[in-house]
């Protein structure tokens, strides 16, 4: 179909947006007279009624307003799919190039009728409950404790294609009860009730010999040799090796043993005799962590013939190895879980056990609740610490039940903001920033800079000096994780399942494979601060031996991930990672709709509609014949089916180079394979780099907006709607001066209105 000159296009655009924004009457007017008649003509008869097709009824349009309330996504599709030439079908009747000239743009412009002078709106924001993998980073950063959330809470629902989305993070009965037991699980882990349990005392054992042989504890040494060992010691503090031996003498001198722990060293002349062992002691003050213990015997004699019997033979005998320690409970020697917990002890400059506990639970309450706590939570807190003393308990366990009830708390496990001022909309507290911000780079509660900085009033004028720190942090790799895995669908390679008698060289080794290269590649746009336009269009990617051999890669060894550049390889961007092209695909085969419906959703932002209930599948039709390509045509036939499949299938058949698993090809059923694709509207291209190519040129804004959206969507736990076009403009806008750097996205986003405000009722 053949539209009118850019010339003419435009200047309707002028007349009608004008028109809508300085008289709705006229806009009501313009509706009435040229896209109602255009609908009832070319639309009405599939989309209207309660059985309207993709459930979009324009019968039911009688307001031009309607548009940008109720309408608003509906009209947004009705736009896609006009402008593409997907609508009307080919079999239908077609509009002239001048009416749908004018339909395009009177929606245009009615999609564009928002006015971004007035105060902004930043939408509804549902109070969030943390989710998973929230849950589990905080209580890493908040207690020191690795708690694997993701194994003991069940799985979090998704909403617009993520799990932190408010309005689905429900809290179940079940999920209540799990908190509970998670809470004392961690507070467990967290707190040393016994501070005498620190106190070790242990054998050391698995001694390696440097002649190859081993023993568990007991050492001979009939001649030069060196006995090794490693240990752990949990908390930091002097400790002693007690190392019980004996010796046999040649002569006048004594048996020397030389012990070596980790850099200091000890010569011990050993005079204890068989039946007489004696304890020789080194000590040392260890960091947590891991030792390294060496002994040896230094000065061997082996006569056997000598004639005098006690100038014959010299030997070393270790019994056993002993740790002790620390002799001393320091504050340095609790665990860090324990320290982060307990700032102050009954005693510590004279104070009394309340105020020990009321302090400590003030700044591990201020940090779990990510504010200044108040007084009245405190004594609510205190409350159950005062009771459990009551009861007989110590100091360390009656602060438990306060940690314990802190972490069962809606202010932890929800992301609460008050509102208390007046007035339609408000700014966030500062401390309110920090915890958005924190949750949106590193799916974890706000590390002490950020509070500091809230405290002080500070973080808002530096929120880009912050943002530059958080995102090379790395923490940040939850952005990874969490935002690219899902956008991408990453975590779906878990559950694919190609058929592995076709496919042998898919192994759940190289799944892991595939996906860790999508995250590198990702990791680097952040890391390196890349152009989000090399997520279509770069000629690099990360790869170990695995992935490189499953790619045709050559000089790729080991498995250790690299940067290795493609050149000429046929590959480029996600688009031809096997992580994307094994989830788009069937079990026994590569799919051009999955494919095609996957590029319409993430990539451009346009996705089609769910498939009729009523048409068969693919392998349901039997009756097709010849390659996919042709069966796929044959499949068009159905005008159900046309519309959608006109732009999903030229899409997906640009990918059909790779197979099932993402493995090159060029011919599939013993037939040489067509990558050529050709849209609505006439537009050429071939192959994967076609594809990139025409992404990257024709399609760049779309790719931009929708890349942007999705992240914005991430970024507040909410779907992106019709009024938060401008702040969405906004962001477009500050990627195009910024050359479409990543951190230009980020820094756009946090200094959006949906970002830093909120509505108050």
């Amino acid at each position: 179909m053949r539209f009118p000159s850019l010339l003419l296009s435009t200047a309707l655009t002028l007349a009608i947006c004008s028109s809508l924004r300085a008289d709705p009457a006229q806009h009501q007017a313009a509706f009435d007279k040229q896209v109602k008649p255009f609908l009832t003509k070319y639309c009405n008869d599939c989309h209207s009624g309660d059985s309207a097709e993709s459930g979009i009824d324009f019968a039911s349009f009688s307001k031009a307003e309607q548009v940008m309330t109720s309408g608003r996504k509906s009209w947004q599709k009705t736009l896609d799919q006009l402008a593409s030439g997907a609508m009307p079908p080919k079999d239908e009747t077609q509009p002239s190039a001048e009416e749908m000239a004018q339909t395009l743009e009177w929606i245009r412009g009615a999609l564009a009728d928002y006015s971004c002078d007035g105060p902004a709106d930043p939408g509804r924001e549902t109070i969030r409950r943390l989710n998973r993998a929230e849950y589990e980073n905080t209580i890493r950063d908040l207690v020191g404790v690795e708690f694997k959330a993701t194994e003991e809470f069940p799985a979090d629902d998704v909403g617009y294609g993520f799990d932190n989305i408010g309005d689905v993070l429900s809290l179940s009965p079940l999920l209540l009860e799990k908190y509970y037991d998670a809470a004392v699980t961690i507070a467990d882990k967290a707190i040393v009730s016994d501070p005498k349990s620190l106190i070790r005392s242990e054998r050391l054992k698995n001694f390696k010999l440097k002649d190859g042989s081993k023993s568990d504890d007991r050492l001979t040494f009939a001649s030069h040799n060196v006995g090794t060992t490693d240990f752990e010691v949990d908390a930091p503090g002097e400790y002693k090796i007690s190392i019980r031996a004996f010796g046999t003498r040649a002569g006048d001198q004594l048996p020397n043993m030389h012990v070596k722990l980790d850099d200091q060293n000890k010569d011990f002349a050993v005079d204890a005799t068989r039946g007489k062992e004696k304890d020789y002691e080194i000590t040392k003050r260890f960091s947590k962590g891991k030792h390294h213990l060496e002994i040896s015997f230094t000065n061997d004699h082996y006569d056997p013939n000598n004639a005098n019997p006690n100038l014959r033979d010299r030997n070393l005998i270790v019994t056993s190895v002993k740790l002790v320690g620390p002799p001393e409970i320091k504050p340095d020697s609790y665990p860090e879980s324990h320290r982060q917990i307990f700032v102050a002890y009954p005693g510590d400059e004279g104070i009394t056990f309340e105020v020990a506990a009321r302090r400590n639970l003030t700044r591990f309450a201020s940090r779990a609740y990510r504010r200044p706590v108040t007084a009245d939570e405190i004594n609510r807190l205190y409350t159950l610490v005062a009771a459990a003393q009551a009861d007989g308990a110590n100091f360390e366990e009656s602060v438990r039940e306060g940690i314990i009830a802190i972490l069962c708390s809606p202010n932890f496990l929800f992301r609460v903001e008050v509102d208390e001022a007046q007035g339609p909309v408000r700014q966030l507290t500062e401390y309110e920033l920090a915890a958005r911000l924190s949750y949106f780079l590193w799916s974890s509660a706000p590390d002490q800079e950020l509070l500091t900085l809230a405290y002080e009033g500070k973080l808002r004028s530096q929120l880009d000096q912050q943002i530059e720190r958080m995102m090379k942090s790395p923490k940040s790799t939850a952005l990874v994780e969490n935002f690219a895995g899902q956008w991408l669908q990453l975590r779906n390679l878990e559950s694919a399942k190609p058929n592995i008698r076709q496919f042998r060289s898919f192994t759940p080794q190289l799944a892991k494979s595939m996906r860790r290269e999508t995250e590198l590649f990702f990791e680097s746009i952040v890391r390196e601060d890349r152009s989000i336009l090399d997520l279509i269009g770069a000629d690099y990617t990360y790869l170990d031996e695995s992935l490189a051999k499953h790619y045709g890669v050559k000089d790729v060894n080991g498995e250790e991930f690299r940067k290795v550049s493609l050149g000429d390889k046929g590959r480029g961007g996600i688009l031809t990672h096997a992580s994307i092209l094994t989830v788009t695909s069937n079990p026994t085969r590569t799919s051009p709709v999955k494919r095609g419906k996957w590029v319409l959703e993430n990539v451009l932002g346009t996705p089609p509609p769910d498939p009729p209930a009523d048409v068969p599948t693919l392998e349901g039709q039997k009756e097709l014949k010849g390659t996919l390509r042709e069966r796929m045509a044959q499949h068009m036939a159905n005008p159900s089916c046309a519309s959608c499949h006109a732009r999903m299938d030229p899409i997906g058949f640009a990918l059909e180079n790779f197979d099932a698993v993402g493995a090159f090809r060029d011919k599939d059923e013993g037939q040489k394979i067509d990558a050529s694709g050709e849209l609505p509207g006439g537009i050429k291209f071939d192959g994967a780099k076609g594809l990139r190519q025409l992404i990257l040129t024709e399609h760049r804004d779309e790719f931009v907006r929708t890349f942007s959206e999705k992240m914005l969507t991430y970024a507040l736990g909410r779907g992106v709607e019709y009024y938060d076009m401008c702040a969405v403009d906004a962001i477009q806008d500050e990627l195009e001066r910024n050359d479409y750097r990543f951190s230009a996205l980020v820094k756009a986003i946090v200094h959006s209105d949906p970002f830093q405000k909120r509505r108050t009722n």
